[in-house]
């Protein structure tokens, strides 16, 4: 069942429905790489500032494949409590992929982020955006990573996920804007019609053409007021 042509599409749909937040000052940050792509968009039409929230997956001892949990940069951690019990997995491996996979999202973050100084959170809305919300690990260890800091309001915003996981994230942010909850959900993918890959060399454009606009309009706005 295809929803949206591509995450663009995706992003300007979910903009749509975030349009009270146009004006705010909100911070919109996109979970790499295919969540940026999707984020761009909702930034630039509520005229809000982009940035990016890396997440790591905690694989299982066994298979990579299967998550135990997630964790970010600054430390926001998600842990499977029931996948952890159901395979014995101990405290000991937890720690060690945990540090692992943390130091990897410090690494991957300051690559994407280049030169830029994160932004502040305290006190402004901010809204998490990825392109789809399967299992929410990965989500869930952001939202953590971002109430740390002291947001006014945390908004998550996807363009379709699975209905458990959406109610899940409800009972943990402010906000949660989910365009479709399809039942029989699957996978992300199969909701778009162009689902390739996206590298990083986009998702650093991305960040660098949402800068320069940000910076145009902050310029402009200078402008009129020195000259009303």
């Amino acid at each position: 069942m295809t929803l949206f042509h591509d995450r663009r599409d995706a992003g300007d749909a979910l903009a749509e429905r975030l349009e009270h937040y146009r004006g705010g000052n909100a911070l919109v940050l996109g979970l790499p790489r295919g969540g940026v792509v999707v984020a761009a968009q909702v930034a630039r039409r509520l005229d809000a500032e982009l940035d990016v929230v890396v997440a790591r997956k905690l694989g299982a001892p066994f298979s990579r494949e299967l998550a135990i949990g997630a964790v970010t940069a600054n430390g926001g951690r998600f842990l499977n409590e029931d996948v952890l019990a159901a395979f014995d997995i101990s405290d000991a491996y937890v720690e060690a992929v945990t540090a692992r996979q943390r130091a990897e999202a410090r690494r991957r973050e300051a690559d994407l982020r280049g030169q830029r100084a994160a932004p502040s959170i305290a006190g402004r809305v901010v809204i998490l955006v990825d392109d789809g919300l399967a299992t929410g690990a990965t989500m869930r260890a952001a939202v953590r990573s971002v109430r740390q800091h002291r947001p006014r309001r945390l908004v998550v915003a996807v363009p379709v996920g699975a209905p458990e996981s959406c109610a899940v994230l409800r009972d943990e942010v402010d906000e949660v804007v989910c365009l479709y909850e399809p039942a029989d959900f699957g996978a992300v993918g199969r909701f778009y019609g162009d689902f390739s890959q996206t590298d990083d060399e986009e998702v650093r454009t991305l960040l660098a053409e949402a800068e320069r606009g940000a910076g145009g309009a902050a310029s402009a706005l200078a402008s009129r007021a020195s000259h009303p």
